[in-house]
């Protein structure tokens, strides 16, 4: 098995596991090995590891999952992704969020299971307790989010979600400092009467819970 040989070494073990999920050796919505594991694989040190899926992460390819571990959200890296998403503006980001997010939500409400429910229930919960720091409200209002298209069990759509969202962090915390405010009651609302559509299983709802929560992001930039 290849080993990294050369610096800068994260650099060289981010290419060796893309290189290797690319090869197959892991699907996509696959679990990787622990750090311990893929270290001495690599022939580097576990902060070498997690700078490395750092990394791909940052490029959509993995993702962390606090509490599950890291998996794989793509099989490749798109080409020119990055210059693309660098000049879309905010309003193309809502745009795209929309697409995505209104149809998820409008399945959620017809396919949604009990625990799917709980799920979108805590991660409601954890976002309304995590609003005055921008980055850390922006991740729990985007497991929220996840949460929702998780319970509309259409793996498309999670794949979406997954290979999107990470690349759109930035842009989502530079849209809040450009408003000045954010997790406010009124916005903390909105996710809750999406969060009671999909209870209710009102799909027409909450398809419109979803798109009048996004639209109201770029009014208020317009």
């Amino acid at each position: 098995m290849a080993q990294v040989t050369r610096t800068p070494l994260a650099d060289q073990a981010a290419e060796l596991l893309l290189q290797r999920i690319g090869a197959g050796e892991w699907r996509l919505g696959e679990k990787l090995p622990g750090e311990t594991t893929l270290a001495p694989q690599l022939g580097v040190g576990r902060s070498t590891v997690r700078e490395a899926i750092r990394q791909l992460a940052g490029r959509g390819v993995l993702a962390s999952r606090q509490g599950s571990g890291v998996f794989v959200t793509a099989l490749g890296v798109p080409e020119d992704w990055d210059v693309v998403l660098r000049r879309a503006d905010i309003a193309m980001v809502i745009e795209a969020r929309i697409a995505i997010e209104t149809e998820a939500a409008a399945l959620a409400a017809v396919r949604r299971t009990p625990a799917d429910l709980r799920a979108i229930r805590a991660a409601l919960a954890r976002r309304g307790e995590r609003r005055e720091e921008i980055e850390s409200h922006v991740d729990a209002d985007t497991d929220f989010h996840r949460a929702v298209v998780v319970a509309a069990h259409n793996p498309i759509l999670i794949e979406l979600f997954d290979g999107f969202t990470p690349r759109l962090r930035q842009a989502m915390v530079e849209m809040l400092r450009l408003r000045g405010h954010h997790g406010d009651d009124a916005e903390h609302d909105m996710h809750v009467a999406l969060a009671d559509a999909i209870a209710r299983r009102e799909a027409d709802v909450a398809a419109s819970r979803s798109r009048e929560h996004l639209q109201s992001m770029g009014e208020v930039l317009a």
